[in-house]
């Protein structure tokens, strides 16, 4: 069995989705790993992770439209804005996604579908610098 760690940087430019995929499927062909799993983990609660169309952006597009009129910035009802108007947000934004994936790998790739991408959800306005970490086990 072998164990492989890594991390990805990366830089958003506010809110959006930054897709990753090429970054795990390199760390993946590093690791020499044939057979296993590789799981993608996100550092972050104002900042998350998703599988999802990677061939038209219009599909991420109507997934941000979604999210905004979903989980709005203006909600008088929320109390935790210590970092700005989008602080709450970005959290349940967040608790609605997912922080981490798992992923298969056979043949020395990760088994995404033909259309599939793996993306972080930045949550903020403003830029940050996301941590991803992954780990790849198998043989």
């Amino acid at each position: 069995m072998k164990a492989s760690h890594g991390t990805v940087e990366v830089r958003t430019r506010g809110k959006g989705t930054y897709e990753i995929t090429d970054e795990i499927e390199r760390f993946v062909r590093a690791s020499g790993v044939q057979t296993g799993t590789v799981t993608v983990f996100i550092r972050h609660t104002s900042a998350s992770l998703v599988i999802y169309e990677n061939a038209d952006p219009t599909a991420r597009g109507d997934l941000h439209a979604w999210m905004e009129k979903l989980v709005p910035e203006d909600d008088p009802a929320y109390v935790h804005t210590l970092e700005g108007p989008d602080d709450t947000t970005s959290h349940l934004r967040m608790a609605l996604t997912r922080t981490s994936e798992v992923i298969p790998i056979a043949g020395g790739q990760p088994t995404l579908g033909t259309w599939q991408g793996v993306f972080v959800f930045e949550h903020r306005r403003a830029s940050h610098t996301r941590t991803v970490d992954l780990l790849v086990m198998g043989v």
